[in-house]
């Protein structure tokens, strides 16, 4: 798979795409820009293709060429004036971004959109602490110091920019506000209220929104664009899960279904039936991960049942199997239970998380759901 590092690759974000062409085209190029929008809508996407059609040596009006040396650097992002900065843990295998760059060419090229999540996964850890350390900032000094290979622009981008410590932003800043000639700064954030208001400042601030229903349908179909509510990356991971999603509904209605059974008709038949699915989802054979996505996928269902109850369409995100289920169910998820229902759903998760005996939790877990359902 090719890497996405031409404008037209992108999906969408055409009027962003404008943007940033018409400042190369009109030879005004700010220093330092900010591309903020939600996760999965191609800001990364849009940086790099910006970064390559500035470095391209024969751009075709609209996009670079793809052909020229610096294009055929940019296939394998290795163009030696192209920078990254990125969220790491500090491990024996290094503390700064040089150290992890060859994983990070490997997700854009293999993946194209990824997030947070994707990119810990990438890593092979856990923890949702990776930041960006203050060495780092020695490191984009250094590498902006030196003389650049094709003798035009150094481009930095730093992707998730509000993960640095505290030391390396104000140590951005002064490279912010006095930068070394020929040089771009490219931040990609989703969440820019967690950057100084001082950096904030000195940046040109380009919002990339959610993508159209429409342009994920012509892709997706329509069922799948409403429920991504404007994320591409939400409907890749949406049509790689309908599968698994689909035995997770059947999971979740027969958990409610025979809690119901059991709290309103004293149903002996359906206790034994939620005894028997209990272990069933308990089986070490589906594995905590999986036992994890169900009972996510079931706080996600508790919410949209919630919410159909507000008679607000509009802000339901489900399929059509689910909403069929959910127009009888709906009245059964209340003000006097939905917050109950959901820290059960919660607790269960976490206990699954520290590995406690998923036959207990997942047995509690009915009980829990006999007594709330009403």
């Amino acid at each position: 798979m090719q890497p996405i590092m031409q404008f037209k690759d992108i999906i969408g974000q055409e009027a962003v795409k404008g943007q940033l062409r018409l400042s190369v085209q009109e030879d005004r190029i700010p220093h330092a820009q900010l591309l903020y929008g939600p996760a999965g809508v191609g800001k990364l996407q849009l940086a790099i293709a910006y970064a390559q059609y500035i470095h391209c040596t024969n751009r075709q009006g609209d996009d670079s060429c793809g052909e020229c040396p610096s294009c055929l650097q940019y296939k394998k992002l290795q163009h030696p004036d192209l920078h990254f900065v990125f969220p790491i843990v500090k491990t024996d295998a290094g503390d700064v971004c040089d150290d992890y760059i060859g994983t990070f060419r490997d997700q854009i090229i293999s993946q194209g959109y990824f997030d947070l999540d994707d990119w810990y996964h990438a890593l092979g850890i856990e923890t949702k602490q990776a930041i960006i350390y203050e060495k780092e900032s020695s490191e984009i000094l250094r590498k902006l110091s030196l003389k650049s290979f094709a003798g035009g622009y150094k481009i930095m981008i730093i992707w998730q920019p509000e993960k640095m410590n505290i030391a390396c932003a104000n140590k951005l800043l002064k490279l912010l506000e006095e930068p070394p000639e020929k040089t771009l700064f490219l931040l990609v954030s989703e969440h820019p209220d967690g950057l100084l208001a001082t950096i904030l400042s000195r940046v040109q601030q380009i919002r990339v929104p959610s993508l159209q229903e429409s342009t994920i349908a012509e892709r997706f179909g329509s069922e799948v664009a409403h429920i991504a509510n404007g994320s591409w990356l939400a409907a890749l991971r949406i049509a790689d899960q309908q599968q698994d999603e689909n035995a997770y509904l059947e999971a979740f209605i027969a958990l409610m279904r025979n809690a119901w059974s059991v709290g309103h008709k004293k149903d002996y038949d359906a206790l034994q039936q939620l005894r028997k699915w209990s272990l069933e989802i308990a089986d070490a054979k589906v594995g905590r991960e999986q036992q994890k996505a169900f009972l996510q996928y079931a706080q996600r269902q508790v919410r949209e049942n919630y919410i159909r109850n507000l008679a607000q369409p509009d802000m339901n995100y489900q399929t059509r199997a689910e909403a069929q289920f959910s127009s009888k169910f709906a009245p059964f998820i209340n003000d006097k239970n939905v917050e109950l229902i959901m820290n059960e759903l919660d607790k269960a998760e976490q206990q699954i998380s520290q590995n406690g005996n998923a036959k207990i939790i997942f047995f509690d877990l009915c009980l829990q759901m006999i007594v709330l359902i009403k």
